[in-house]
């Protein structure tokens, strides 16, 4: 049976492949790693879990904490042979989506100062992710692969529009559009 996946289930099924996990593990899992390039909520988390178990892809177990109740989920057989399936698929959604992108694109209706206060805006949240996606380096080590192949590629995106970023401010401020 095929298993229509919507934009959260490779996530799941991907931290699930690691190992067991919670909806909350999975959440945090991604806010430290794929957040950066595929974010996921638990509004999305944990109805796709329901579905996911439902569908017999994984199989939750409960295993309460300290009075709490929490589900524990374990991929089966099933559902890694849908992860293989999406690995093994040709690529979809090659998507970007820059607010800040968008804003500097139109913002010839600023006056100069405001625009190039986007620019900085932009190069300053860039330079926030760096700091994070730094932090998270320190603790992943080369060892780990592919995780730390895909964390190098992030690291090389937001360095190179840091300093895209501080080029084109330069221009800016020189008096360019």
């Amino acid at each position: 049976m095929e298993y229509a996946f919507n934009g959260v289930t490779p996530v799941i099924l991907g931290f699930l492949d690691f190992g067991s996990r919670s909806g909350y593990d999975i959440k945090n899992a991604v806010d430290k790693s794929t957040r950066f390039f595929w974010a996921a909520s638990y509004g999305q988390i944990y109805p796709e879990l329901r579905r996911l178990e439902k569908s017999g892809l994984i199989e939750g177990e409960s295993a309460p904490r300290g009075g709490r109740r929490r589900t524990v989920y374990t991929i089966t057989d099933a559902g890694r042979e849908a992860l293989l399936r999406w690995l093994r698929a040709p690529e979809l959604t090659r998507e970007v989506r820059d607010e800040g992108m968008l804003k500097l694109f139109f913002a010839g209706a600023l006056e100069p100062e405001e625009a190039l206060g986007l620019l900085q805006a932009k190069r300053r949240q860039h330079e926030e992710a760096l700091r994070r996606l730094r932090a998270i380096e320190l603790d992943t080590p080369e060892s780990e692969g592919l995780p730390y192949v895909v964390l190098q590629g992030g690291l090389a995106i937001h360095e190179s529009i840091v300093e895209w970023c501080s080029k084109m401010e330069r221009r800016l401020g020189k008096g360019g559009s």
